[in-house]
């Protein structure tokens, strides 16, 4: 007997298998797929070709249409949050770059020749501060309600006339990552092993914004919403981005208060987006409450999906590791694909607990052929 898209997620998330293993195309922004390789999909989908609308300007992610997630078999929506009303994007071009600065004061740039994103640069919080300062910075407004026109009800349409899983999306990136786009990089590492207490202090006014957001957000949407997103990259390729000391010395804590309100505040499931070598991080995560990790960087040292699902499986739900989006997805060939996604899939889906996505955004070496035969494997060896 054939689920809804809602009660396929939901199964999932309960640990019980569903009838297919559920699949997310574009349902979080970072699950998604950058605008070059969606434009030529549409027609290897048998769909007409059309200029693919910009979902995350950073990322430069599609905003995956409605005929592509019905063709795909797609069982995830995802709710963000807009801009506020007293922020207005200008785009300046410095003869090298496209350039705008966002609501927090950080620069971004994207080479006007060749370039795929918007990276961070002119962090406003940069060189030598004292708490003071920090507590003086504009701080982004969470209460402005022109961030949450059209939330209620988009989560309404995708859960009831869609039926599909609604994940409603955070209002920022993660604590550490605010730090480090706020001071820079090292000004960001000198702090967390330096000057502790400003660090500290950055994130905690990040973590404030986020909770007056959350607190709005979350009684708007209702029962509609099935999952919450929040995230923080906390790996590298190798090993952790700083130890697992000073994470639970500095930011578990943090952490903690955040999850602890999201499950004060709803009964929807908590995803955690950390990419890299987390291993060491995942029973702090479970401790203070995550209920999914994304993206499941399976190239990381330590992420080797079999052993993650044998240690974890009972407390986590995997969403993501479907395939390598850093090396096989854009660089192998359709059958080397299908081949991973078969072993991933062997891997994460027995006893539920496993939602189908590639391991980060499709990216924009990714061809349609290598993106059909993911999606042809997972409905061979997910049975649906």
């Amino acid at each position: 007997m054939s689920m809804s898209s809602r009660d396929r997620v939901r199964a999932a998330l309960d640990h019980r298998e569903p009838d297919r293993i559920p699949l997310d195309l574009g349902g979080t922004r970072v699950t998604g797929i950058h605008i070059r390789a969606y434009e030529p999909l549409r027609p290897a989908l048998g769909l007409d070709r059309r200029e693919p609308r910009v979902a995350d300007l950073t990322q430069q992610l599609a905003d995956v249409e409605l005929d592509v997630l019905d063709v795909l078999g797609a069982d995830v929506r995802g709710v963000t949050p807009r801009g506020p009303t007293t922020y207005r994007r200008e785009f300046r071009d410095d003869g090298e770059h496209r350039t705008y600065t966002d609501e927090w004061g950080v620069g971004r740039q994207m080479p006007l020749d060749g370039g795929l994103y918007y990276d961070s640069f002119a962090p406003p919080l940069a060189g030598d501060i004292d708490l003071a300062a920090v507590d003086a910075f504009a701080w982004p407004d969470a209460a402005d309600a022109g961030r949450y026109d059209g939330m209620a009800e988009a989560a309404r349409r995708y859960a009831t006339e869609e039926g599909r899983a609604v994940q409603l999306g955070s209002i920022c990136g993660g604590l550490t990552e605010g730090l480090f786009k706020l001071r820079g990089f090292e000004n960001g590492y000198l702090d967390l092993a330096g000057d502790p207490a400003l660090a500290r202090r950055v994130m905690e006014r990040i973590l404030e914004v986020k909770l007056e957001y959350w607190s709005r957000a979350l009684p708007l949407v209702g029962g509609f919403v099935d999952v919450v997103g929040e995230a923080d990259d906390l790996g590298g390729q190798d090993r952790t981005l700083f130890s697992p000391r000073m994470y639970r010395e500095l930011v578990k804590p943090l952490h903690r208060e955040l999850f602890a309100f999201l499950h004060a505040h709803t009964d929807a499931r908590v995803f955690f987006h950390t990419c890299g070598a987390v291993r060491d991080l995942i029973p702090d995560l479970i401790e203070i409450g995550v209920d999914i990790l994304n993206p499941v960087q399976v190239s990381a040292a330590g992420m080797d999906t079999a052993a993650l699902k044998r240690e974890f499986g009972r407390d986590l739900v995997f969403w993501g590791g479907g395939v390598d989006t850093q090396r096989m997805l854009g660089s192998g060939t359709p059958d080397e694909v299908r081949a991973e996604v078969r072993r991933r899939v062997a891997d994460l889906a027995p006893g539920g607990g496993f939602v189908f996505a590639a391991v980060h955004n499709i990216q924009p070496n990714v061809p349609p052929e290598n993106v059909i035969a993911m999606w042809q494997a997972l409905r061979e060896a997910g049975r649906g």
